[in-house]
């Protein structure tokens, strides 16, 4: 599966947002040149050394790329950086500090006046719009701090202390909208021949995934109480405790599936028509009352009997899984969902990106730093000699 092998993308990136975005233009058969700093590389690379003294968020990212080392301040990388972009690009993508890329020569004006097929990606915690920059264009900008901003930390955690995502959810909100983005722009180009610039910023990315909650507090409204692993307005819709002290998942959605539980799981037909449950707001508004009879009727209960009740009275539930169950979840091993990809450890497990094709995506190894320099120099028409000189003056 390799709709995208006739592109090649030129990436200033480091930590997450650029790097996901790329990796899945790699996945779809992109050629992804990644320029890292010679000696050191995408910071990225020294989060942890959790997976055979690689970066777990290293691997995750950047499968199925060619590092460059290329020291982006030095006076001879100009020259290198116009032969590649000029003469290899379709796509350029950075999540530099704003305003570095246009420092260095590599801002959207100047390369698309003498490139005008050329797509240009710029992703920043709070957008680099020169016309409407914003107070905020300068800031610095890390995943945390774009929860916080953009309000995900304030209705997520417990009633008493807020929050963050588990996941860097803010750097893969931004990565998720310009890789969409980028392919919308290579569909257009396409059509009319011509490249464009695209804007990304983190803030208005998750501030997209946060717009229940925003339309929840609409016009002065109390937001979505923080309610730990429960939906925070609709109930039952959560975590409950069984007797032996398994923690069981459900989840209902509609007033059949209420009387359903009643009537199946918790065995208290009664229940459907308490008029203090018999619609979703008013359970919402008496969840501790509810919450203590669900947590009552489990009591007596294992908890593969109140998932084998949920299950025949077809409720949604699931397991509350730990990292080590989702590396051995039935259900993507039986459906293939794991394969190898090759690294400078060895080999290592993949899950293959979501989507289903007839052929696979492109699952190629993950680089070592500057793995590719000496080979893409060349391809740019960098003799032996001067790939020596470039090394010996520490431009690469």
């Amino acid at each position: 599966m390799q709709p995208l092998k006739d592109i090649t993308v030129v990436t200033f990136e480091h930590a997450i947002a650029a790097p996901f975005a790329t990796r899945q233009l790699a996945d779809l058969g992109a050629r992804v040149i990644k320029i890292e700093r010679p000696g050191v590389g995408d910071f990225a690379r020294g989060y942890d050394e959790r997976v055979r003294g690689l970066a777990s968020h290293f691997v995750w990212t950047n499968r199925s790329k060619e590092s460059l080392t290329l020291d982006v301040k030095h006076p001879a990388a100009a020259g290198v950086l116009e032969r590649l972009i000029m003469n290899k690009a379709d796509v350029v993508v950075q999540n530099l500090a704003p305003g570095a890329a246009a420092r260095l020569g590599l801002g959207c004006e100047r390369l698309s006046a003498v490139k005008p097929e050329l797509i240009v990606c710029d992703i920043s915690g709070y957008g680099d719009d020169p016309v409407n920059p914003g107070p905020y264009r300068d800031k610095k900008a890390y995943d945390l701090l774009i929860q916080s901003e953009a309000g995900f930390v304030s209705v997520t955690g417990t009633p008493e202390e807020p929050c963050k995502a588990g996941p860097s959810i803010a750097d893969i909100a931004a990565g998720m909208y310009a890789y969409t983005n980028i392919l919308a722009a290579l569909l257009q180009r396409a059509q009319t021949g011509r490249g464009q610039r695209i804007d990304i910023s983190m803030l208005e990315s998750l501030a997209e995934w946060t717009s229940y909650p925003l339309y929840y507090a609409f016009d002065g409204a109390e937001p979505p109480p923080r309610t730990g692993a429960s939906h925070a307005t609709i109930y039952p819709y959560g975590p409950f405790p069984a007797g032996d002290g398994v923690t069981v998942m459900l989840g209902l959605q509609n007033e059949r599936e209420w009387a359903s539980f009643c009537l199946k799981v918790l065995q208290q037909p009664e229940l459907v028509e308490d008029p203090r449950f018999t619609s979703n707001s008013k359970r919402v508004a008496a969840r501790t009352a509810l919450r203590q009879i669900i947590v009552d009727a489990f009591a007596s209960l294992t908890g593969a009997q109140v998932v084998e009740r949920l299950e025949i009275a077809q409720i949604a539930n699931a397991r509350v899984n730990d990292m080590n169950g989702v590396w051995e979840h039935p259900q993507l091993k039986a459906r293939c969902r794991w394969t190898e990809v090759g690294s400078p450890q060895g080999t290592l497990p993949a899950l293959l990106p979501p989507g289903t094709w007839n052929e696979g995506p492109r699952m190629d190894p993950i680089p070592a730093l500057g793995q590719h320099t000496d080979s893409i120099l060349a391809e740019l028409g960098y003799a032996s000699h001067e790939i020596t000189a470039l090394r010996s003056d520490n431009a690469v």
